[in-house]
């Protein structure tokens, strides 16, 4: 059952953390001080709950809690090395932690267990930050706030500023919270309530102040030729420069990203200013720690072509890459972490909108998000003073703390199709859906596209959130949403690394009974669509220059001559030569091209189940409901094949175990010797 302290620490951290305006995703922690039964000695014991590291206000449930002793907590001021030694006193909060602890302590728990209050917020809300990034922020929080807020100059989060923070508490008892210098707020209270309301005081005063005496165009007048592209025009020019951009921002490893045209970031890029404040960089650890100190910004405008921006953005990339490098050699002593890559995490292109990127989806959204946050907190300084954000120095030494690493250190091991992006073509059932399946638990961020866009939506819901799969429809017989589905992906992901060609149809009928209709429409489907796929994947795999895979879902009949199937069976026997003429092409920009001859897949399967079933059924003399078990008696292996059962050669062909392998078809039959491969 959970403490009714926490309870209630949960669901004031839920509420703070619902509103963006109170701080970012991840960003900030509360802490709630109450009583507990030690079940060793049956007597209450005075503990602190406090949102443990890497947690979400937002989201946060019990599990997400760090659990200490206070006693204990605070003893620790007595062992306390200094400040040239503090974060050895992260290790020492496992020493404090009451029963199995909860969640890992965050380097802000000093912070919360020192302050002498029940109930301490830190947040990261725009407003506060854009006072603690102002020049003259501490004249502006006594102007603003009197003495019901401190100033507190900037200091590494840790024990010091816990302990600094603790003696601002008992010098001001009127206070109900501090400005944290270049950083974000903190405030307190006796009781939930009054801590969240002392908090959103802080955060809406600021909010009113920046609102009623900033100047109108904080970053300058409109920029002539930075004004946004149409809206239309404006996504087309990001899909046309998603793919080489994901190229960049993955020269030292794979990434996955995303776009924003948000009206924040495209006024922004859109005034005089941009240029000199985002060279600035961010300034909130929060911020650059996901954003990197500072974004890549073409220097070109709106008008400029394609292939301008293209060429400009490569230059710009060498040029961060050895800026980066740079920064890093100044800084860094024996005892730093290597260096974690010298590509940009967030690209600017004026008058289109910003391309951000991480991990994995989510990561990429939120850095994203992360500098729309600063881009709101730069907004506020500029027009109520000057933004000035913390040095290089300081950047660094977050960037690259050693406690900041072993956080990294402790993220789990990536999947074996981690960052990759695929897109699986009729995909919304059967073995396109399984293999999106597949995909979607081994790592890769999906696009399934359907001809029913209900359906391919209803499928990706199925896989996860949006940061996981997409539906979108296409009609592969169609060139122009063929090119919609590529343009999708590389806008919801970042780019495109995988695509099997998987939609298809078939009509069984003998030779004579065939209308060149019948021809005509599997050709199209199968023979034209894989085709046209490739093609528009191929061409954004080139730009993307990190190789990738195009899988074609074959058949057994691609070799195999069986009965009353000739539309169906040359279509395949087309899309399998398909695979060996592309692998040559292709191979060259390190994209590998292989095939699939399943058969008898009959479980789920939409070909099945639309007619397909009944006429191999009636060819064969079985009932339809035995047709699965009937190919699986004709098989070597006397075994049905599944849809599942093609996903997994999917996953083998596209995963690291086979990534010298391309021109390969690869039998998922469980055996027929008349259509083995010779």
């Amino acid at each position: 059952m959970t403490n009714p302290t926490a309870a209630e620490l949960i669901a004031r951290s839920n509420r703070l953390g619902a509103d963006p305006r109170n701080t970012n995703y991840a960003g900030g922690n509360t802490s709630a001080k109450g009583v507990e039964t030690d079940p060793v000695t049956g007597e209450p014991v005075e503990l602190l709950w406090v949102k443990g590291s890497g947690g979400d206000l937002g989201t946060l449930t019990e599990p997400g809690l760090a659990v200490l002793r206070l006693d204990r907590l605070r003893a620790l001021q007595h062992v306390y090395p200094g400040v040239d030694r503090e974060d050895e006193m992260v290790a020492a909060f496992d020493h404090t932690l009451f029963g199995r602890g909860g969640a890992a302590p965050s380097i802000d728990t000093a912070m919360h267990g020192l302050v002498d209050a029940a109930h301490v917020d830190h947040l990261h809300p725009d407003s506060g930050i854009a006072i603690a990034t102002a020049a003259d922020g501490e004249r502006l929080t006594r102007e603003i706030f009197g003495d019901r807020v401190v100033w507190v100059p900037w200091r590494r989060p840790g024990f010091q500023l816990g302990l600094d923070i603790a003696e601002i508490r008992r010098a001001n008892p009127q206070a109900i919270g501090t400005i944290l210098g270049g950083h974000g707020i903190t405030a307190w209270g006796d009781t939930s309530e009054e801590a969240e309301a002392n908090s959103l005081e802080i955060i809406r005063t600021a909010e009113a102040y920046l609102a009623e005496h900033g100047k109108p165009e904080p970053f300058g007048p409109a920029l002539p030729g930075y004004e946004p592209l149409p809206d239309a025009e404006r996504r087309a020019r990001a899909a046309a420069l998603a793919p080489t951009i994901r190229g960049l921002a993955s020269h030292d490893r794979p990434t996955v990203g995303h776009f924003t045209d948000s009206a924040e970031v495209l006024d922004f890029l859109a005034r005089a200013e941009h240029p000199r404040l985002a060279a600035l960089g961010t300034s909130c650890p929060d911020h650059f720690l996901r954003t990197k100190v500072k974004p890549l910004v073409l220097d070109l405008p709106s008008t400029a072509t394609v292939e301008e921006q293209v060429a400009r953005l490569k230059e710009l990339h060498e040029a961060y890459r050895a800026e980066y490098q740079a920064y890093y050699d100044r800084h860094a002593t024996a005892d730093s972490p290597a260096i974690r890559g010298a590509d940009p995490a967030i690209v600017l292109v004026p008058g289109v909108g910003m391309f951000s990127y991480g991990a994995n989806k989510q990561t990429a959204r939120v850095a994203g998000e992360f500098y729309v946050n600063a881009i709101n907190v730069m907004r506020g300084a500029e027009a109520v003073s000057t933004y000035s954000p913390l040095d290089e120095t300081e950047k660094f030494r977050i960037e690259y703390w050693a406690l900041e690493e072993a956080k990294l250190q402790r993220l789990p091991r990536p999947k074996s199709h981690a960052t990759r992006i695929a897109l699986v073509t009729g995909a919304a059932s059967g073995i396109g859906k399984a293999i999106a399946t597949r995909l979607a638990a081994d790592g890769a961020c999906v696009v399934i596209a359907d001809l029913d866009l209900a359906k391919a939506q209803a499928a990706a819901a199925e896989l996860g959130t949006a940061d996981v799969a997409i539906g979108v429809a296409a009609n592969v017989t169609d060139e122009s949403q063929v090119q919609a589905a590529i343009d999708a992906t590389v806008l919801a992901f970042g780019g495109l690394d995988l695509v099997v060609n998987n939609a298809g149809l078939s009509l069984s009928k003998p030779l004579l009974e065939t209308t060149a209709a019948d021809w005509d429409l599997q050709h199209d489907v199968m023979a034209k669509g894989s085709f046209l796929v490739s093609k528009a994947a191929a061409k954004a795999l080139i730009e993307q220059g990190m190789g990738g895979d195009v899988i074609y879902i074959s058949s057994k009949n691609s070799v195999f001559a069986g009965p009353n199937n000739i539309a169906y069976s040359a279509t395949k026997a087309d899309q399998a030569h398909q695979v060996r003429l592309l692998a040559v092409e292709l191979g060259e920009h390190g994209v590998k091209v292989n095939g699939i001859n399943p058969d008898g897949v009959v479980r789920g399967s939409g070909i099945f189940a639309s007619g397909w079933g009944a006429n191999r059924a009636k060819t064969y003399g079985i009932p339809e409901e035995d047709l699965g078990k009937f190919y699986a008696q004709r098989t070597i292996l006397k075994r049905e094949v599944l849809p599942e059962t093609v996903a997994n050669a999917v996953a083998v062909l596209t995963g690291p175990d086979l990534s010298h392998t391309t021109g390969l078809h690869i039998p998922v039959d469980a055996g027929v010797a008349a259509a083995f491969l010779r």
